[in-house]
């Protein structure tokens, strides 16, 4: 009928050949979503290893930061200015951390400088298993000796010009951990007095109750997780330090404070901050005790303590809320650990508990339904069983 085609085209026709284009269409979106998908993805882990200077201490602090912010939360509910307030809760973490860090590596310090001095004891503790590989030591002290009498080329060094201002001079001059560290105190101090106002722009720019019900829902849930998993982590890894440091004062363990202040450190990197620990402690008990039994009892006292925190103590205390994946920590800690070496791995798990709370919140990409629903993949799919669809009917 004439009333049934446009301009010629009959209207079936025509309603099939727009289906075609919008699925071109949407193939088209679909492809480069995917790959700029992937090319994010691919570049972000070399960015972030690229530029450690800027990313890492802005990280530390920003997580810093949100742990922070139940206490000046506390604070400014008492009336205090929220500058001041940022100041304080600043001056007491600053304080804290330093308190923490020289009762470690003051007395590491002294404890390990005498390494060269027992090298002795150690061999004597290790000599029954030193006897057991005398073939591969044998194999080991020959290829030394043979790297050793290979010709060692010279560097070469290149001339550094002198700087050419003051400026220059003391830029150039400064260690960079200490402007890393002036840079992160600074990204604290702001992030914190600002902190109220910045929430309260986030939630009153969005353009619906909704939208703003559900901004406020996100931020105060990655406050509260961020800082309940460090603030009951703290003190788990506290007591634990303090438990580990009498354990090893009851038996005779030099620089018991020391000691536990490791263990408190290096239980904030799951699975393998115990591991350093123990081989930290097994050393320490070489260069102490005569007998390789006696020097094996740290290690093992600090890891069987180790073990009770973790399978009884930190599940109950923590609870489900907090309960993350094995698999996301270990991929995390890998990802973060090489991208930032070892404070990376102290970070790994705040950060996958951001992460997670913000995908929670708005919801985890659904990757397989948009490859083979809804993407790329469908389309080819379809248009691979098309020719046979619509190959004539034998007779």
């Amino acid at each position: 009928m004439p009333g049934d085609s446009l301009l010629g085209v009959p209207v079936g026709v025509a309603a099939e050949e727009a289906v075609r284009i919008a699925m071109r269409r949407d193939r088209l979106l679909a492809s480069l979503t995917l790959t700029a998908g992937v090319g994010l993805v691919l570049a972000l882990p070399f960015a972030l290893k690229a530029g450690a200077e800027f990313f890492l201490p802005l990280t530390t602090a920003l997580v810093i930061a949100v742990a922070l912010i139940p206490v000046l939360e506390w604070l400014e509910r008492r009336r205090v200015p929220s500058p001041l307030a940022a100041l304080l809760c600043l001056l007491t973490f600053l304080l804290a951390a330093n308190i923490a860090l020289a009762a470690i590596i003051v007395p590491a310090a002294d404890f390990f400088r005498l390494l060269p001095t027992r090298l002795d004891r150690i061999q004597d503790n290790l000599a029954p298993l030193f006897d057991l590989y005398s073939n591969l030591e044998t194999y080991v002290n020959k290829t030394l000796r043979q790297v050793a009498t290979t010709p060692i080329r010279q560097p070469r060094t290149a001339a550094v010009a002198a700087p050419g201002s003051i400026l220059e001079l003391a830029a150039t001059s400064a260690p960079a951990v200490i402007v890393q560290v002036l840079f992160g105190m600074l990204i604290v101090f702001f992030f914190l007095s600002g902190w109220t106002r910045m929430r309260q722009r986030t939630i009153t720019g969005r353009t619906s109750f909704d939208g703003a019900m559900a901004t406020a829902r996100v931020i105060q849930d990655v406050v509260d997780d961020v800082s309940a998993y460090l603030g009951t982590i703290t003190a788990i890894n506290v007591v634990l330090g303090i438990v580990t440091g009498v354990a090893l004062w009851a038996i005779g363990m030099p620089y018991p404070a020391m000691w536990g202040g490791i263990v408190a450190l290096l239980n904030y990197i799951p699975y393998f901050g115990p591991v350093i620990g123990a081989f930290l402690l097994a050393l320490g008990g070489l260069m102490t005790f005569s007998d390789i039994w006696m020097a094996m009892l740290p290690p093992a006292m600090m890891y069987g303590l180790h073990l009770i925190e973790a399978n009884a103590i930190t599940p109950f205390v923590v609870g489900h809320r907090l309960t993350i994946s094995p698999l996301l920590i270990l991929i995390s800690l890998s990802f973060w650990g090489w991208v930032w070496g070892t404070l990376g791995a102290l970070l790994a798990v705040p950060l996958l508990i951001i992460i997670q709370t913000v995908l929670g919140a708005a919801g985890k990409p659904d990757i397989a339904g948009f490859l083979f629903e809804h993407g790329t993949l469908v389309q080819q799919q379809r248009g691979r069983k098309r020719p046979a669809a619509d190959a004539p009917a034998a007779p």
